[in-house]
C-alpha cells in the first residue's frame, strides 16, 4: 500500500507517521513562563541530533496559528528548558501533565512531581525523572503554520547515581533507567527487552574467518 503524503490531510499524515516511527523517546519538557509559573509537558516527536554541540530537538504542535502551547512560549521567553526522560515509574505522572490545562496551571502540582534545581539554568528539572538535560535554546525552526522544532544545546546531564557504572569513563547502565517509549495512539513500550548485536567491521565482513 502506498500513501501519497501531498494528497493527505496533516492529521492523516500524523496517524501514519506516529503509527510506524516507533518507539519514540519522550521529552518531558519543563519550562518557566515570564512570571515564574512552572510548566511540564511531554513531546514524543523528539530525539538527540549530535554531540558537538550536544543537541536535542523536540517538535511542538500548536493549538492554532495564534495560540502557541505554553512550552513554546516559555522557551521563546526564557531561552532555556529541561528535557526530562520518562521511566515506567513516572509514566502516569507524565500522562497527567499531557492534559491541556489552562496556562495558569502548575503541572508540577497537578501531576505530583517535584521541581529540582538545575545547575546552569534557572528552569528546574523534574526530580522524579531518572535522566534530565539542562538546555539552552539554539534555535526554533518553524515547520509550516502549526509546528515548530525547538533545538537546544545540552549544558548538563543529571542521571540517577545507581545507573552510573563509571562516571570517569561516562558509562551508564541504560537498563536501570527503565525508560519508556511512545508507540501509536495511547500506547507505550518499556525498553527492557534488549537485543545485543555487535557492530561488524569491514574486515570481519570481507574475511569472516579472520
Amino acid at each position: 500500500m502506498q500513501f501519497d503524503f501531498p494528497a493527505l490531510a496533516p492529521k492523516e499524515r500524523y496517524k501514519l507517521i506516529s503509527s510506524t516511527v516507533t518507539p519514540r523517546p519522550i521529552a518531558w519538557v519543563s519550562s518557566v513562563d515570564a512570571m515564574g509559573q512552572l510548566n511540564a509537558a511531554p513531546f514524543s516527536f523528539f530525539n538527540v541530533f549530535g554531540e558537538d554541540p550536544a543537541t536535542v530537538g523536540f517538535s511542538i504542535l500548536h493549538r492554532s496559528d495564534t495560540d502557541l502551547k505554553d512550552t513554546g512560549s516559555n522557551v521563546r521567553a526564557r531561552g532555556e528548558f529541561v528535557v526530562n526522560l520518562v521511566s515506567d515509574d513516572n509514566l502516569e505522572k507524565m500522562n497527567i501533565s499531557a492534559i491541556e490545562f489552562p496556562s495558569s496551571t502548575d503541572e508540577f502540582a497537578e501531576a505530583g512531581i517535584t521541581p529540582a534545581p538545575s545547575t546552569f539554568i534557572q528552569t528546574p528539572r523534574i526530580a522524579e525523572s531518572h535522566v534530565a538535560f539542562e538546555c539552552k535554546l539554539m534555535q526554533i525552526v518553524e515547520l509550516g503554520k502549526m509546528r515548530s522544532l525547538v533545538l537546544g544545546e545540552i549544558l548538563a546531564m543529571h542521571v540517577n547515581d545507581d545507573a552510573v557504572i563509571d562516571a570517569a569513563r561516562c558509562y551508564i547502565d541504560t537498563g536501570k533507567l527503565r525508560l519508556v517509549g511512545r508507540m501509536h495512539a495511547n500506547s507505550y513500550v518499556r525498553t527492557s527487552d534488549i537485543v545485543a548485536l555487535p557492530r561488524l567491521s569491514l574486515g570481519s565482513w570481507i574475511s569472516p574467518e579472520v
